[in-house]
C-alpha cells in the first residue's frame, strides 16, 4: 500500500509510523516490528454494506458460489451478507477490502 492511502489511527500514531517507517530504512528495526507498527498504526478495515459486497463480487465477474470459494466461506453466507442479514468480519472483512482495492486476482 502506498503511503498516500493509509489511513491512520490518529495524527500521533502517523508521526510515530512514519519514524518507524525511517528506522526500518536505516535497518535499526526488522520488517517483523514495522509489522507491529502497521497492524497497531493503521485504521483496520471499514465495514462494507451489502450493495458494496455484491459490487465487489460482480466486478470481479464471479457467481455467489464462486466467490464464496474464492473467500472460503459458503455461498448461502455470502448470499446473507448482500442481502444485509449477517456482516462479514475478521478475515472475510479483510479479504473483501483486499478485494475491492487491488481486485479479486488479489486473494487467489
Amino acid at each position: 500500500m502506498m503511503k498516500s492511502e493509509r489511513r491512520y489511527r490518529s495524527s500521533p500514531l502517523q508521526s510515530l509510523h512514519a519514524a518507524a517507517e525511517d528506522l526500518l530504512a536505516v535497518g535499526a528495526i526488522d520488517k517483523m516490528t514495522m509489522r507491529r507498527f502497521d497492524v497497531a498504526c493503521l485504521t483496520p478495515v471499514d465495514d462494507l454494506h451489502p450493495d458494496g459486497i455484491r459490487q465487489i463480487r460482480e466486478k470481479a465477474h464471479m457467481s455467489q458460489a464462486l466467490f464464496a470459494m474464492a473467500l472460503n466461506v459458503t455461498t448461502s453466507l455470502v448470499s446473507q451478507w448482500e442481502r444485509g442479514e449477517k456482516k462479514p468480519s475478521g478475515p472475510s472483512l479483510k479479504l473483501l477490502a483486499l478485494a475491492d482495492k487491488k481486485g479479486i486476482d488479489a486473494i487467489l
